[in-house]
């Protein structure tokens, strides 16, 4: 008579490749998490120039020579990521301008911290359709800012709302938008003339 085939269990060996491969995964994972917070302002800013995804507004070199005798309320909203202690508010919490007219508002910010530190904003406005209609002739969005100990800033922002928002059915019934920025920590970046230095004096020191 045969003997009976014996079923082969898969024993410690297997169980530890499989949880090495999860804990090799997990690892992977976070690692890509934290290089991706790290760039999250610039690839955010690279992403909404080239889409306009999001509520992203517009930006113009000028003004509208369309005003609308009609007219359309914004608000302005103000947040602060963790790790960077800055107080930061809209100067003016709302306004009411034609649809069409050119406006300047402020934004401040203030440095609460004993050193100086270093910000970059990040910006939306909702509804999100009408992203593509609000148009900003300057702001500080993207742009590193850095304040010293206690040092208060106002910073503007120009802009105006497109008059082609009242002809979208997405958009023509739309008589609020909320413009909101966010400001992130960030590294100071060092002048091209600082780092040539750095470079030198290390070379001088081999």
């Amino acid at each position: 008579m045969s003997e009976p085939k014996k079923t082969e269990k898969s024993g410690p060996v297997g169980h530890g490749k499989r949880n090495g491969a999860v804990v090799a995964m997990c690892c992977s994972f976070v690692i890509g998490m934290g290089a991706m917070a790290y760039a999250a302002v610039p690839l955010y800013e690279m992403f909404c120039k080239v889409t306009g995804y999001g509520g992203t507004t517009q930006r113009v070199e000028q003004a509208s020579d369309v005003v609308l005798d009609q007219t359309i309320k914004v608000r302005f909203d103000a947040n602060v990521a963790p790790g960077l202690p800055w107080t930061f508010t809209p100067v003016q919490r709302e306004i009411e301008l034609k649809i069409g007219e050119t406006v300047q508002v402020f934004y401040k910010a203030r440095n609460n911290a004993s050193r100086p530190t270093t910000g970059q904003a990040t910006f939306n406005v909702t509804p999100e359709a009408t992203g593509a209609y609000f148009n900003k002739v300057q702001c500080f969005c993207f742009t590193e800012t850095t304040l010293k100990p206690g040092e208060e800033m106002e910073m503007p922002v120009v802009f105006f709302v497109d008059p082609e928002i009242v002809k979208p059915v997405e958009t023509k019934g739309v008589h609020t938008i909320t413009l909101s920025y966010t400001f992130f920590p960030r590294e100071a970046s060092k002048p091209v003339a600082a780092a040539a230095d750095v470079k030198t004096d290390e070379a001088n020191n081999l």
